[in-house]
């Protein structure tokens, strides 16, 4: 994993999908995720994206205020912008190394099976 430092020289790989995950809006600040801090680290290896998101997913945490739900829509919104789209396999890890996301193609589906625009 890489640690997320918005002024780090990132190879054009992870540049790509840094560009991308700037689109998605932090549900709770409304700036990006980038800039709220909701990232904290990535691993780009071929067809597999790894995200780390800055929060622990466990009871106590919720509790305390924290927005679970702000923190599924992000994720949902991760898995739409790259699932299938760019990479093949996507996860999805809190601070604690817990998966809270994963989409794995293990059929071999492209983008063209599940668009809508040939239907």
């Amino acid at each position: 994993m890489k640690v997320y430092m918005k002024d780090r020289d990132w190879p054009p790989e992870y540049r790509a999908v840094l560009d991308e995950l700037a689109g998605i809006r932090d549900p709770v600040t409304g700036g990006d995720i980038l800039d709220s801090g909701v990232i904290a680290g990535l691993e780009v290896n071929g067809d597999t994206l790894k995200i780390w998101l800055n929060f622990e997913s466990h009871a106590e945490y919720n509790i305390t205020g924290a927005s679970a739900i702000a923190y599924s829509r992000i994720i949902g919104d991760i898995m739409e912008r790259f699932a299938l789209v760019r990479f093949q396999n996507v996860y999805v890890y809190d601070l604690r190394n817990n998966v809270v996301g994963v989409f794995e193609n293990r059929k071999g589906y492209t983008i063209e099976d599940i668009s809508s625009e040939g239907m």
